[in-house]
C-alpha cells in the first residue's frame, strides 16, 4: 500500500512538472524563441498560445488537488488539444515537426500518460 501511495505522489509531481514545462513551451513559442515552422502560424496564433500557456499553468496547479474528476477532466482536455493539433496541421508537416510542435506535443503526451497513471493509482487506493 505504501508503494502505491508513493507512486501516485511521484506521478502527481511529475505531471505538475510536465504541465509547467508545457506552459513554458507555449510562452517560448509566443515569444518567437521556439519556432513552429511556419511564420503564418506564429503570427496568427499569438493570443491563443498565451491562453494555452495559462491553461496549462492553471491545470498543473489543479493537479495538486488530486481530485479524480479534475484529473479525468485534465486528461480529456489534454487529449483534445493533441487531437485538434494533429487534425489541424496534418497537411503541414513543417508545423508538426518544428521544434515548438515536437517539444509541446512530447510534453503533452507524457503529461497524458502521467495523468492516466495517477488516475489508475488513485482508483486502486
Amino acid at each position: 500500500m505504501k508503494t502505491l501511495r508513493s507512486n501516485a505522489t511521484s506521478f502527481i509531481w511529475l505531471a505538475v512538472g510536465l504541465a509547467l514545462i508545457t506552459a513554458l513551451t507555449y510562452v517560448l513559442i509566443a515569444l518567437g524563441i521556439l519556432s513552429v515552422g511556419d511564420p503564418q502560424v506564429a503570427r496568427d496564433g499569438g493570443f491563443i498560445v498565451y491562453v494555452a500557456a495559462g491553461c496549462y499553468l492553471l491545470g498543473g496547479l489543479l493537479i495538486l488537488l488530486r481530485s479524480r474528476w479534475l484529473l479525468l477532466f485534465g486528461a480529456g482536455i489534454n487529449l483534445l488539444v493533441m487531437l485538434f493539433f494533429f487534425s489541424m496541421y496534418q497537411t503541414r508537416p513543417e508545423v508538426i515537426f518544428s521544434p515548438g510542435g515536437l517539444v509541446s506535443k512530447l510534453a503533452e503526451a507524457l503529461l497524458e500518460i502521467l495523468l492516466l497513471l495517477a488516475l489508475v493509482t488513485n482508483w486502486k487506493k
